[in-house]
């Protein structure tokens, strides 16, 4: 189960296979008597910035929301994954996308927890976490059981009644989502075979 089903009322297409999302996904996150927007793009490729699969459409999307989380599976299906080396792209991509996306608040949400064995889970994360030099706000979770986020929602909505948006002068009020999900960035590998006689 994707962890936007996890936490809100959305019924994302779930599939045991890479870019299962195509479109981005819109669920509402209530929380007590209060509730947010979570949006789920389709997973970026290294690239996207310059238009590299579907990246470049789903990118203006982060422009409209306050928070992002960058969600990242500790256990990929791939596995030639490298997710450190994933996470670093997708960072890369929003920079040179439009630099004040890159500055905006992005928390890291390292997923399938579950697939991890018990015993290695908080040194996989912090390794990860080292890995990625990242200083701000780490959440592991298992979205397939929901494990971790419960916490993470909670914490959501505590940084946006800290954080209320800012309407621009003069515009009308809109529905954009408070926080975005950017799938896992998956990097173009380089062809390292031979080309065929109809390649």
């Amino acid at each position: 189960k994707k962890m936007i089903n996890s936490v809100s009322n959305a019924d994302a297409k779930v599939g045991a296979y890479p870019f299962t999302t195509t479109k981005p996904q819109l669920g509402v996150v209530l929380h007590k008597a209060r509730e947010f927007v979570l949006a789920d793009i389709p997973g970026l490729i290294e690239g996207a910035a310059e238009g590299a699969g579907l990246g470049l459409r789903f990118l203006r999307h982060l422009a409209r929301t306050r928070l992002l989380l960058h969600v990242v599976d500790l256990a990929p299906l791939d596995p030639e994954a490298d997710p450190v080396r994933d996470a670093k792209a997708i960072a890369k991509e929003l920079k040179k996308f439009d630099v004040s996306l890159a500055k905006k608040p992005r928390w890291l949400v390292l997923n399938k927890l579950d697939l991890v064995p018990e015993d290695e889970r908080e040194a996989r994360v912090a390794a990860f976490v080292k890995s990625m030099r990242y200083k701000g706000p780490v959440f592991a979770i298992a979205a397939i059981s929901g494990d971790g986020c419960r916490g993470l929602t909670y914490a959501i909505q505590d940084w946006l009644d800290a954080h209320p948006a800012e309407p621009a002068p003069n515009a009308p009020a809109t529905d954009a989502p408070a926080v975005l999900t950017p799938a896992p960035v998956r990097a173009r590998r380089r062809r390292t075979a031979a080309p065929t006689e109809d390649a």
